[in-house]
Order: C-alpha cells, then sequence, then structure tokens
C-alpha cells in the first residue's frame, strides 16, 4: 500500500480509500433524510394546522435551525469523542429525531413535530462535515477524489429519499405521512453501524504561521469580497429554501397535484442541487468564481421566469431543477469568493461568522416560505428572485471591476 506523508503524518492510501468508501455509504444513507423532510414536513403540518396554514414550514424552520446546532455540535463532539464517535452519534441522533417526529404526526402534535424536525436537522448538521473528514483522511492527491465521492453520496441522497417517501408515506393507512418519517429510524442506525468501522487518522494542528498579523473580524467583513460573496452566498441558499420549502405545498394544494409528483418534483431538485458538483470546481477554476456565481444568479432568474410562466407539472419540475443548479454555482462560487477573503490565520472566526448569518437568514427563509404561500400564493414566492439576484449580479459587476483594474495596475 502506498503512504503518502502531509502535515507531519503519513496517510495511507489505501486506509484512506476504504474510510471514504465507508463515509460515501454513510453521506448516501444520512442525506436521504432532508428530502424527505422537505417533500413531505410541510403537507403534514399543514394537515395539523387549523384555518390558519401560514405556519406550515415551521416544521422546516426548525429542521434548519437545527443544522446550524448541529453544524457546531460536531465540532464540539468531534473534540471530545473523537469524529469517530462524534459522527456514529449524529446518525443516533436521526434515529431519535424520526421517533418524535412519527409520534408527533400520529398524536397530531404540530409542536412536537417541529422538535422532531430540530433533532433531525441537528444530525443533518452533522452530515455537513463528512466531506471535510474524507478529505482529513486522505494524502493530498486523492482529496479531489475524496470530496467527489462524497458528493456522489449526495446524489444517491436525492434518489433515495424521495423514493422512500413516495413508498412509505400511507405505511399507516390511518395516518399520512407517519411511515415516512419512520425511514429516519432504520437510516440513522444503519449509518451508525457503517460509522463503527471507520478508522480516522488522528489530525495534528499544522497551521503554519502567517507573516502577516490577523486583522479583526470586522475589518475582514466589510472588505468588499467577503461582502458580495457572503451576499451571493446567502441569497442564493435563501432562494433555494424558500422556494423549494414552498413548492410541494403549491403543487399539492393551490394546482391539485399528487403528493407522488411534488415528491419527484424534490427529487429532481435535490438531482439539480448535487449533480453539478463534479464539475463546478473545474469551471471556477477556468473562469473564476465570480462568473459561475453570476451564472448561477441567471439560472435562478430563469427559473423564476418558467415558474411564472405556468403551473403544469412541467413549469414545477423545470423551475425546481434550475432551482438546485442555480444553488450550486451560486452557493459554491460564493464560498469560493469569501473563502479567498481571509488568510489561514483568520479562517476559524470568518468561516463561523458567515455560517452563523448564512443559517440564521435561511431558517428565516423556509419560515417565510410559509407565510407568504398562506398570503399570496406560488405567484408571490417567485417575486424575491429578482431583487436578490439582481442585486447580486450588481455587487459582482463592481467586485470583478475592481479585480481587473488591480490587475492592471500590477
Amino acid at each position: 500500500m502506498t503512504a503518502v506523508a502531509g502535515a507531519g503524518s503519513e496517510i495511507d492510501l489505501g486506509s484512506a480509500k476504504r474510510n471514504v468508501a465507508l463515509l460515501t455509504v454513510a453521506q448516501a444513507i444520512l442525506g436521504s433524510a432532508p428530502p424527505i423532510a422537505f417533500a413531505a414536513g410541510g403537507l403534514a403540518a399543514y394537515q395539523m394546522l387549523g384555518d390558519d396554514k401560514g405556519l406550515a414550514t415551521a416544521p422546516l424552520t426548525g429542521f434548519n435551525v437545527g443544522t446550524a446546532l448541529g453544524a457546531m455540535g460536531v465540532a464540539v463532539a468531534a473534540r471530545y469523542f473523537g469524529r469517530k464517535l462524534g459522527f456514529t452519534a449524529g446518525a443516533c441522533v436521526m434515529a431519535i429525531s424520526g421517533l418524535i417526529a412519527t409520534i408527533a404526526v400520529f398524536q397530531q402534535n404540530f409542536w412536537l413535530m417541529i422538535a422532531g424536525f430540530m433533532v433531525c436537522g441537528f444530525s443533518a448538521g452533522f452530515t455537513q462535515k463528512i466531506r471535510f473528514a474524507a478529505a482529513d483522511a486522505s494524502p493530498t492527491n486523492y482529496k479531489a477524489t475524496a470530496i467527489s465521492w462524497i458528493l456522489a453520496g449526495g446524489i444517491i441522497s436525492g434518489l433515495l429519499g424521495p423514493q422512500l417517501a413516495i413508498y412509505t408515506e400511507n405505511l399507516f393507512e390511518t395516518v399520512p405521512y407517519a411511515g415516512a418519517f419512520m425511514m429516519f429510524v432504520p437510516l440513522g442506525l444503519i449509518a451508525a453501524a457503517v460509522m463503527l468501522f471507520l478508522r480516522l487518522p488522528t489530525l495534528t494542528d499544522h497551521t503554519a504561521a502567517s507573516t502577516e498579523p490577523a486583522r479583526s473580524l470586522s475589518e475582514i467583513v466589510m472588505t468588499q469580497g467577503f461582502m458580495t460573496g457572503m451576499f451571493c452566498g446567502i441569497s442564493s441558499y435563501c432562494l433555494m429554501t424558500f422556494m423549494m420549502t414552498g413548492a410541494p405545498l403549491a403543487m399539492v394544494h393551490e394546482c391539485g397535484f399528487s403528493n407522488v409528483e411534488s415528491f419527484y418534483g424534490i427529487q429532481y431538485h435535490v438531482l439539480g442541487m448535487f449533480g453539478p458538483s463534479f464539475f463546478t470546481g473545474k469551471l471556477i477554476n477556468r473562469f473564476g468564481a465570480e462568473r459561475v456565481v453570476a451564472a448561477g444568479l441567471a439560472i435562478l432568474m430563469v427559473c423564476a421566469v418558467v415558474a411564472h410562466a405556468g403551473v403544469e407539472l412541467w413549469n414545477f419540475w423545470g423551475a425546481l431543477i434550475l432551482l438546485g443548479i442555480g444553488w450550486n454555482f451560486g452557493f459554491i462560487g460564493s464560498t469560493a469568493i469569501v473563502a479567498s477573503s481571509y488568510r489561514p490565520s483568520e479562517a476559524d472566526k470568518v468561516q463561523g461568522f458567515n455560517d452563523i448569518i448564512l443559517f440564521s437568514s435561511v431558517a428565516l427563509a423556509s419560515f417565510a416560505s410559509g407565510l407568504v404561500f398562506n398570503a399570496f400564493g406560488w405567484a408571490g414566492m417567485i417575486l424575491p428572485v429578482w431583487p436578490l439576484a439582481i442585486t447580486g449580479l450588481v455587487l459582482l459587476f463592481f467586485l470583478s471591476r475592481r479585480k481587473m483594474a488591480a490587475g492592471d495596475r500590477a
């Protein structure tokens, strides 16, 4: 087997491939839960509420709040218990969330369902870190391949999750959607069992000493690059969450499509989110992050046009696919812009600040989705795309001009 030295320790390539394979399987399994949650969560909550349906997306808001907490919790768990036990615990939390959500649906307890979805989101926050664990467990020349495998797991999740929702939503005939949420239990337990076979290397802090002093957080966040990247990233993520959360409600309760058709819409959307990831990085390397983000925002505007053109099935499915692709280009490209705005010694505080603002905004977007749908219908949910996307394009234009001017002076 080939051993590769790096960061003061040697990472065996054979062990890396084994760990990445296990993490990919775990990612595919755990990543199947969020599509189920977003496909059926709003619909289940809708039927629990009385005449005022404005809180139908509140469980999904709980999910996003839980994800933010989980993203912080996994760092604490990894520090004190190691990444293997941390990931295993996160998978077990997924199983617990399934029990809570299922009981909530049986009891028609809206607030208990929100709690179950928040616990599910907490587990999803752990899942978000799997791609970093795969990269950290790999030698330098295998890191990109490792991340690609994890992304492949996301594509499997996009296929598996909605199919599980379709085949289990009526598992309990008298309680719709309870069977779909019950799937969180085996998904979590199977993933936890997979995690137990991991043999992740111990990481050594090897941050290189920087000759440049770390700047204050306020100084960094006021730079043009950071502000542009954060705005475009948050806009892409919020618009995706806002429309994706409301789409099943619009398809089923406004336009009369079946639950199955709405579940397929979410499936195509998730594939649109993860499918381009295999070449998004190459596009950024070739054309620059600013152009890729601009393309993503333009695709989101095309998504709005398709959604506004009518309420046929192809309008919804086409808009959801474009929504996923636009998010992929916009969010990954924006992340690259943000990452270029700080020095290595500033990474932790800048990433933490960015994630807090990001997930807080996403939680608000999912909450607002139900309120806007209840007040204005699907047509009203399309409108926010335009001001956010256009503002992002203007910011990108001025950032690109500044970079070009700096290049000319050099």
